[in-house]
C-alpha cells in the first residue's frame, strides 16, 4: 500500500525522498503526454511559424490554413509531426521527470523558501537539460515548417543540417530558446500548481484526498489550461526570435528583435499560440495526471505532499 508523508512525517523521520520509479514513471508520463499533446497540435504549429516567418501572407488564422491548404496541400499542415512527437517527447520526459525530482531536491535542502521560490527554481532547472535535448530536434522542425523543400522530416533533415551547418545549426536557437521556455515552464508549473491550490481551497473547498479520481483530474484539467494561457503571453517574443533564427532571416537575436519590432515581439502569432497553447497544455496535464492515476500516484501540485519512497517499486 502506498502512503503519502506530509512535513509533519518528515519531522518525525519519516522518509520523504520518492523512488526512482517514481520518478521513472513521471519521465514516461511526461514523454508520452507531451509527444502526443504537440503531435495533435501540429497542423497549428506548422501555421504558427509560418505567421512568424512570412506574415505578410499568413496574417490570420483561417486565411493562413487556407494559403497552406491550397498552395501546399493537406500534407503540408503535417509538416515536421516527427519533429513535434519526438523532439518534445523527449523534452517533456526531460522537463517532467527533473520538476519532480528538483522540487523534492529543493523543497527538502531549503525549507525555509516559499513555494514559488520553489516552483521558479525546480521548473527553470528541469527546463535547460530539456531544452538542450529539444534543440536539433526543433532547429530541423521549424526548417520543415516554413522551408517546404529543405527535408521531408528528421530523417533527412538531420544529416541536410549537420551537412550544412555542422553542430552550430542544431544549436542555433539553443539561447533564444531557453529565452522562450525557461520564463514559459517557470510561469507555467507555478500558475498550475497555485491554481490548484486555489481551486481545492477556494472552490471546492476540500482537500485532494477527499476527491474523486475524476474530480482531481477535472481540476487538472482547469489549472491546466490557466497555466498555459498565462504562459504563453509571457513567452511569445522570444518564441518569434527563434522562428527568425531557425530560418535564417536574422543572423542573430539582436538583429531578429530589430527587424520583428519590438511591439511584433509581443503580438505577432499571439492568437494563435494561445489556440495552441492553452488546450495544449491543457491536454499535457491531463495525460501525465492520467498516467499517474493509473499507476497508483496522486495527481499533480503541492509541495507538502511527496511518495514514501519505499514504497514505490520500479
Amino acid at each position: 500500500m502506498r502512503r503519502y508523508v506530509d512535513e509533519n512525517d518528515n519531522r518525525r523521520g519519516a522518509s520523504r525522498e520518492p523512488s526512482a520509479g517514481y520518478y521513472a514513471i513521471c519521465a514516461v508520463g511526461g514523454m508520452l503526454s507531451s509527444g502526443a499533446s504537440h503531435l495533435a497540435f501540429t497542423p497549428l504549429d506548422v501555421l504558427k511559424v509560418n505567421m512568424q516567418v512570412n506574415p505578410v501572407k499568413y496574417h490570420g488564422i483561417t486565411s493562413g490554413l487556407s494559403f497552406l491548404w491550397k498552395e501546399q496541400g493537406p500534407s503540408s499542415l503535417w509538416r515536421g509531426w516527427s519533429g513535434k512527437l519526438f523532439g518534445y517527447g523527449i523534452q517533456g520526459g526531460c522537463k517532467f521527470g527533473l520538476y519532480e525530482y528538483f522540487k523534492v531536491l529543493y523543497s527538502d535542502s531549503m525549507p525555509d523558501r516559499n513555494r514559488s521560490f520553489i516552483y521558479f527554481l525546480s521548473s527553470a532547472s528541469a527546463q535547460v537539460f530539456a531544452d538542450v535535448a529539444l534543440c536539433p530536434f526543433e532547429a530541423v522542425k521549424v526548417r520543415v515548417q516554413a522551408q517546404p523543400g529543405f527535408a521531408k522530416g528528421l530523417v533527412d533533415g538531420f544529416p541536410k543540417l549537420y551537412r550544412a551547418e555542422a553542430l552550430t545549426g542544431l544549436y542555433r536557437g539553443l539561447f533564444p530558446l531557453w529565452g522562450r521556455n525557461l520564463p514559459f515552464s517557470m510561469v507555467m508549473f507555478s500558475s498550475f500548481e497555485h491554481s490548484v491550490d486555489l481551486i481545492y481551497k477556494h472552490i471546492l473547498q476540500r482537500n485532494k484526498e477527499e476527491c474523486s479520481r475524476m474530480q482531481q483530474l477535472g481540476v487538472t484539467c482547469f489549472a491546466g489550461y490557466a497555466a498555459g494561457s498565462v504562459s504563453t503571453i509571457v513567452s511569445n517574443p522570444a518564441d518569434n526570435v527563434v522562428s527568425s533564427l531557425y530560418n535564417r532571416k536574422a543572423d542573430s537575436i539582436l538583429q531578429a528583435v530589430k527587424n520583428i519590432g519590438f511591439f511584433n515581439l509581443f503580438t505577432r502569432s499571439l492568437p494563435v499560440r494561445i489556440a495552441i497553447v492553452g488546450p495544449l497544455i491543457t491536454s499535457q496535464w491531463f495525460l501525465y495526471d492520467t498516467i499517474k492515476v493509473l499507476n497508483g500516484l496522486p495527481t499533480s501540485g503541492g509541495l507538502n505532499r511527496h511518495l514514501q519512497g519505499a514504497n514505490i517499486s520500479t
